[in-house]
């Protein structure tokens, strides 16, 4: 689970960007940190290069296939 120590550094959303879930290796919708559904891993990509692709680790059966939902949305344009 992504931890930080300066809660003053994030800001709550009730954006439904966050509700999105997303496939291996498609588009990163914003950089940040995402969070696979299937295992909790976490992992960063940033817009737009590809999220991390289906071989990036390994799941059992019963995880699923690798599903990515953004976790924490890294503003490049704050204002």
């Amino acid at each position: 689970m992504a931890s930080y120590k300066y809660a003053e550094y994030l800001a709550h959303s009730e954006s439904d960007e966050f509700d999105k879930v997303c496939g291996p290796a498609t588009p990163t919708p914003f950089s940040g940190i995402y969070r696979c559904m299937g295992c909790g891993r976490e992992d960063v990509s940033v817009h737009p290069y590809p999220l991390p692709p289906q071989n990036h680790h390994q799941h059992t059966a019963a995880q699923g296939a690798i599903r990515w939902r953004l976790a924490v949305w890294a503003d490049h344009n704050p204002k």
